[in-house]
């Protein structure tokens, strides 16, 4: 594989899912199911928090705003893969390619920061019920959001800078989607530098959310065990119910893939069916899991 120039119009092959030949019809059907609850549960979620007047609360606030961006996330992402598994066109230009990754970049990150608003949401709802109010004001909830998608925008400026500092090799993306791994296989230099600086950026926009959150979760815990009644508390456990199980899947299976790309993948084990399933994981699966 020859160096070639990224400024120029240069494009890749995505090769995902190519270990599993005989699938591909099963995986495109399946993953299109998926796909349209996705949209049309998210879509629901989104015009019944804006036109229904008892769901103007902050919960459904962030619950929209988590909708929106799953739309956005799994949309990304997913029509390239259903083309590809169709045998329609595997091929995606470098503009293409880098526009993907900031998308999806953003998306991940701001989805992370509204996930610790809905933390403290439901931390201000069951350890602080009278306040709940006065302390989740409008003013602060419009806040926390833009605050999330700002910090989402520039943890996604900053590693795909970094990316397109890169020189690449190569043409073939062993993935169904331009992912951040993806062009530090392909680059045709030394990238440990890079590798640290995009492990921070990582590391604060995905361990240090989670951190807050399980912060927030012993809280909550705490403030339940004190609860006498048995249905007082499950009422309060019902309440994070949904958003326990949305942090599990997106932070489960992002903290993997983190993992996996970065310690365990070698020449060795390496599969390119590995290397899709995670991601397919939570850009499809995830996205969905708001709507049980």
């Amino acid at each position: 594989m020859g160096n070639f120039n990224t400024s120029s119009q240069e494009s890749f092959i995505l090769v995902g899912f190519s270990d599993w030949p005989q699938l591909q019809v099963f995986l495109f059907v399946i993953i299109l199911i998926f796909y349209s609850l996705t949209i049309f549960g998210n879509t629901t979620i989104i015009i019944l928090a804006r036109l229904d007047l008892r769901l103007h609360k902050p919960m459904y606030f962030f619950l929209s705003h988590l909708s929106f961006l799953d739309l956005c996330y799994t949309t990304s992402t997913v029509p390239q893969l259903l083309i590809n598994l169709y045998g329609l066109d595997r091929i995606i230009s470098y503009g293409g390619c880098v526009a993907q990754l900031f998308i999806f970049l953003a998306l991940a990150s701001t989805e992370c920061l509204i996930l610790v608003a809905m933390a403290f949401d439901r931390y201000a709802a069951v350890c602080h019920p009278l306040h709940y109010t006065s302390i989740m004001h409008p003013i602060l909830c419009r806040a926390l959001a833009i605050s999330s998608w700002v910090g989402g925008l520039v943890n996604s400026l900053i590693q795909t800078g970094l990316v397109m500092a890169m020189r690449l090799c190569g043409h073939q993306i062993n993935h169904f989607f331009c992912e951040m791994p993806i062009f530090l296989k392909l680059a045709c230099e030394d990238t440990g530098g890079t590798e640290v600086k995009m492990f921070v950026a990582r590391t604060i926009v995905l361990v240090c959310p989670a951190v807050l959150i399980l912060g927030s979760y012993v809280h909550i815990a705490k403030a339940v065990l004190k609860v006498k009644s048995m249905a007082g508390r499950r009422k309060a456990f019902g309440t994070c119910g949904s958003h326990l199980i949305v942090v599990s899947l997106f932070y489960g299976s992002g903290i993997y893939t983190i993992i996996f790309n970065w310690f365990l993948s070698s020449p060795s084990n390496y599969s390119e069916s590995k290397e899709s399933f995670c991601p397919s994981f939570y850009t499809i699966i995830t996205p969905c899991s708001i709507l049980f």
